[in-house]
Formats: structure tokens, C-alpha cells, sequence
């Protein structure tokens, strides 16, 4: 059982790094399995198709990325701290990768959404789902910002959605240009965007 488990994940790791590195397109099961160091044959017995991988390898992601968010925006802070805490993290997850490998890969979401969005199906509901729960995720902490007179938009659902797109967006540039310092300024143009505040500096500086 502990090799067959070693096996499957030896195939999904080596899936997300050519996924991140090539995209799906260029994702084979031959080299794939080459690269993990496991049979061909192997790849069938845990994944019907390659589709069937490249889910398996958006919801180990979001399970890992999730967790992510969950510690970011958690009730401890301010509202607004919690969601500068978000930017900040993934402005640190970029850099971190980009001092690991030299480049920035962007976000796998993000990626897959242009690439595939109007190719496979199952995988473009599957990263719908996953932007709903990150919209989601942000509206809970942008209304109770607006129930504390921290910020002024009218509907908290679309306010999140905006949220979230630009910190998509921010994340495709700095994949562009391969730098971070298109995310300086992401920060303040939340705020912008939120209608936030400026009279409590802790907004601005905690």
C-alpha cells in the first residue's frame, strides 16, 4: 500500500512541476511517468486519462493553497489586516519561486484558466469552483470591513470578485515581466477599490 501510495505521488509531483513549467498542453503520460520514475502502466491504474491527472493535481493545489488562505484571512486581525496578509503571502509565494527556479510560474489557476478554459470541460468547472470559493472566501472578510464602516461598496459579492481578479491579474503580470514589483502597488489599489477608509492608519499600516 505504502509503494502504491509513493507511486501516485511521485506522478502528481511530477505533473504539477511540468504543468507549472510547460502547461497542459505539453504534459505527456510517457514523460510524465519517466520523470517520477514509474512504469507506464502505473499511470493507469491510479488515473483514467490525462484530464482525470491534471484534476487530481488543481485539487491537491487548492487543498495546499487553501490552507493558505484559510491562515491568511482568519479571524485574529482587523478585516482589512487579514486581507493585506493575502497579498502580502502571495507576493512571498512568488518570490520564493522565483528564487527557487529563476522564474516566476504565475498561479496554475490562473494558467490553466487561459489555456484551457474553452478546451476540456470537467477542468474548467473545476477552476470555476475554486475561484467561487476564493470570491467567497474574500466577501466574508470585505462585509464585515463594511460592517465596521471600514470600507464603502454596495454589493459585497461583487466588491470580492473584483478583490480577487486583480490579485489574478497582478500574479499574470508579474508572470510577464518576471518580477514582483507590479504587486507594490496592489495593496494601496485595493483600498482604492474597497472605497476604504484612510482616516484609520492601521488600515494602511497593520
Amino acid at each position: 500500500m505504502g509503494r502504491t501510495s509513493d507511486a501516485r505521488e511521485k506522478i502528481l509531483t511530477r505533473a504539477r512541476s511540468l504543468i507549472e513549467l510547460r502547461g497542459y498542453s505539453a504534459l505527456g503520460v510517457a514523460e510524465t511517468c519517466k520523470a517520477a520514475g514509474v512504469p507506464k502502466g502505473s499511470f493507469y491504474y491510479f488515473f483514467e486519462s490525462k484530464e482525470a491527472l491534471a484534476l487530481a493535481v488543481l485539487d491537491e493545489h487548492w487543498e495546499a493553497q487553501r490552507g493558505d488562505w484559510v491562515r491568511a484571512l482568519q479571524d485574529d486581525v482587523k478585516p482589512l489586516s487579514r486581507l493585506r496578509r493575502l497579498f502580502e503571502g502571495t507576493e512571498a509565494g512568488l518570490r520564493v519561486g522565483q528564487q527557487s527556479c529563476g522564474t516566476i510560474s504565475g498561479c496554475m489557476f490562473g494558467n490553466l484558466t487561459l489555456e484551457l478554459s474553452n478546451q476540456t470541460e470537467p477542468i474548467r468547472e473545476r477552476l470555476q469552483q475554486i475561484f467561487d470559493v476564493q470570491v467567497e472566501m474574500v466577501e466574508k472578510v470585505v462585509a464585515e470591513a463594511r460592517e465596521r464602516g471600514e470600507v464603502t461598496v454596495g454589493d459585497t459579492r461583487e466588491a470580492a470578485r473584483s478583490v480577487v481578479a486583480q490579485l489574478e491579474g497582478q500574479v499574470l503580470f508579474a508572470k510577464l515581466y518576471n518580477s514582483t514589483q507590479h504587486l507594490e502597488a496592489l495593496w494601496e489599489n485595493c483600498l482604492s477599490l474597497l472605497s476604504a477608509r484612510r482616516t484609520d492608519t492601521t488600515v494602511i499600516s497593520s
